[in-house]
Formats: structure tokens, sequence, C-alpha cells
């Protein structure tokens, strides 16, 4: 019960103190307000940004290994004229993988081919792409067919002509009527449309998978050249869930794609793994730097609204000084003025942190069309703890000077 006394006596101080001088309080917040709006506001649009940027790439798949002629980024000692030596991987190479993995959850072989022409009648599209894939690609990559169905082994084993087109394909080429069933034409070939992806609309990068229409990969390669001087292949392996970092994986497909290639043990490997951690370790550690920047910034404005607090909290315990002896004479310990004064700080800190955090939860109102704008309750918390450390930080001083003064001494002052 005496804590809680304490508490409501503190808190009725830090109030009267702030109403006491409003101006001069709120000049004083001003500096951890602007500080911790701009942390926060910082790391909001940070983490917001991330989130977009990771959702944009998802399209890569999770737990997907990439067996490509070309690494997706470059570094090491190892020339780079000699990337153009390496073969691409071939459809042999795709089913050997497939055969002797043990440590996937899925192989697959892709090809595409980027701004293909698709007919129907007298209607076209010609930015679309379209990707020879086969019949485990839904298991490595997220296919979301909203519309009639996946394909079947036996139309990938047949290499048959059927497709599943993206929304944008389907309304292009048949308006005001179901695609299902309907044929279209590509490069020569008709297709039948047995499913129509769901409609996902442009990523942060601009890409689509709105026009992208995926057929077997066998129909394909009747199509467009996918050996060694045409369009070429990506083999995806999908890992799975007890595979952490999938190194099982990976050490397991390095093996094997040597094996098959015949290369000796001192050579280098002739193809790249890739991973979609690549691009998002350098994402984050792009992130981490701007993290870094807000803090620095909103640092300096932190550290003048402490010294702020600090001020009025000196000038409090100089107003106060007569109420402390009185306190003092009847019975008030040292801690409960130390804990008066401290928490009137750390009140007075974590308000201005508050108006702080409500001013980037106004922002994220403001409606934005490239990304959406969260304020995530760890940066609250985060916001509001680093406010309470600043209001101890500012506040300890004078509240163990008003806790040390002598009684008598307090009593006589003015």
């Amino acid at each position: 019960m005496i804590y809680l006394r304490l508490v409501i006596e503190s808190f009725r101080f830090a109030w009267q103190a702030l109403q006491s001088n409003v101006l001069r309080t709120t000049l004083s917040l001003l500096g951890v307000t602007i500080g911790i709006f701009a942390i926060i506001s910082v790391f909001t649009l940070v983490d917001s940004l991330e989130r977009n940027v990771r959702d944009s790439m998802s399209f890569i798949g999770d737990k997907v290994l990439y067996v490509e002629k070309w690494p997706w980024s470059f570094g090491g000692s190892y020339p780079w004229w000699k990337y153009f030596q390496r073969p691409e991987p071939t459809e042999y190479e795709y089913r050997q993988l497939a055969r002797n993995l043990t440590n996937d959850a899925g192989v697959t072989i892709t090809s595409t081919k980027g701004s293909a022409t698709l007919k129907y009648k007298n209607n076209s599209i010609s930015d679309a792409s379209i990707s020879g894939v086969t019949f485990d690609y839904n298991k490595v990559i997220e296919v979301p067919v909203e519309t009639g169905r996946y394909f079947v082994q036996q139309e990938t084993d047949a290499a048959r002509n059927v497709a599943i087109i993206g929304s944008e394909i389907a309304t292009s080429l048949f308006p005001q009527q179901s695609p299902i069933g309907q044929q279209f034409k590509v490069a020569g070939q008709k297709f039948t449309v047995i499913g129509v992806l769901k409609k996902q609309g442009e990523n942060m990068f601009g890409i689509t998978l709105d026009n992208q229409a995926l057929v077997p990969f066998g129909a394909f390669s009747k199509m467009y050249d996918t050996g060694p001087q045409g369009i070429g292949n990506q083999i995806a392996i999908k890992g799975i869930e007890s595979d952490i970092g999938l190194q099982e994986l990976e050490y397991e497909v390095r093996g094997t794609m040597r094996n098959i290639r015949g290369t000796r043990p001192r050579d280098d490997d002739s193809f790249a793994i890739n991973r979609p951690e690549m691009a998002t370790q350098a994402i984050s550690g792009f992130f981490s730097v701007v993290g870094l920047a807000g803090w620095v910034i909103g640092g300096f404005a932190i550290l003048v609204g402490g010294f702020g607090i600090a001020n009025i909290m000196f000038v409090s315990v100089k107003e106060r000084t007569n109420i402390i002896g009185i306190q003092k004479s009847l019975g008030a310990k040292n801690y409960f003025i130390l804990f008066q004064f401290l928490f009137e700080s750390v009140f007075l800190s974590v308000l201005g942190g508050g108006f702080g955090i409500l001013l980037v939860f106004l922002l994220t109102l403001i409606p934005q069309d490239a990304m959406e704008i969260t304020l995530s309750a760890g940066n609250i918390i985060l916001g509001l703890g680093v406010s309470a450390v600043i209001g101890m930080l500012s506040g300890i001083i004078p509240a163990v000077m008003a806790s040390n003064l002598d009684p008598v001494v307090a009593i006589r002052s003015k």
C-alpha cells in the first residue's frame, strides 16, 4: 500500500510541476519529443520498407537453393571471365538431382522467355512472360491458382500444350468470359488454359506475376531453345524444415553437381548455388546503416531533451526545498524523496516520448500508394523505454540531491 501511495504522490508532484510552468516544461520536453520522433519514425519507415521489400521478393521462394550459371553476387578471387565458360544447367542434371538428393522437399527446372506475345482471336498481349516448369514446381514455388487447377503428372511428362496464366493475361485475352478451356497462341503453338493465378499486383521492384504463363517444360522446349546457346535454365531445390540454414542440402547439391559434371577435386565449381538470403542480407545491411543514422540523428535531440529535463528537476528541487524539509521532519525516508523526484523526471520524459510516438502514428495514417507504413508494438515499446531511461538518467542527480537535504536547513529555506 505504501508503494501505491508513493506512486500517486510522485505522480501528483509531477503533474503540479507540469502545470506550474507549462511553457518551460513544454520547451524542455521538445527535445525528447523530437528525438523519439526521429528514432521511431526512421525505425518505422525502415521496418515497413524492409517488410515490403521482403514481400516483393517472395516470388523467389523461401528455403530454396538455385543452381545457375551466374552467381547473384560477385566476390572472391574467382576471375570474372571464367563465368562465361560455365555451362548452363541442363534437364539431365535436373533429373539426376531429383533422383539422388535426399535432403530436399522438391526439385524443379525452369526456363523463362520474357516479352512473349500471346494471342487469342483479335486480342493479344505482348509483354507477357512464359515459363517452362516441371511437375514439382508448386512444391518449390507457391502457385496460387484461383480458378481451374494445377498441372497433373501426365501433362508435364507428355509435354502437353496446357497453361496456367496470370490474371492480367486472362483479362487481356479473354475479357467477359471464363479463360478455362480456351486456347491462346504463342510462338506458333496453341495452349489450352487449365488455370488462372490469383491477382497479385506489382511489387516494389515493378515485377508482377500477373502477366506470367506457366507451361510444361517439355512444351516450352518445343518453342524455344533452352540449351547452352539458348535462353538458359535454372534448377530450384526446396529445402526441408529440419535442415537449418540449408547447409546439408547445399553440401549435397554441390557434391552431386560436381559428380555429374565430372569436376576434379582441385577444380572450382562450374556452377553457382544461389540463395535468397544473399539478397536479404544485402538489404538488411543497408537498413542497418539507415537505422544507425536514425539513432545518431535522434540521439542528439534526445541529449538536448535530457539536459532540459535535468534543468527542470534542478529548478523543481530548488522550488520545493521547504516542502522536502517538512516531509522529512514528518518522517519521510530518503528513498521516498528520491523516488518522488525520479518518478517525476521519468514521467516527464515518457510524456515527451509519448508525444513523439503520437506524431509517428499520425504519420502512418497518411495514405501511401508505394507501401504500407505500420507502427509496430516493438517500436512503441522501444520509444517509451528510451524515454524512461533518459528520464532516469536526467533526474538521478537532482533526486539524490533532494533526498540528501538536511531537514532543518531545508525547512528554513525560502
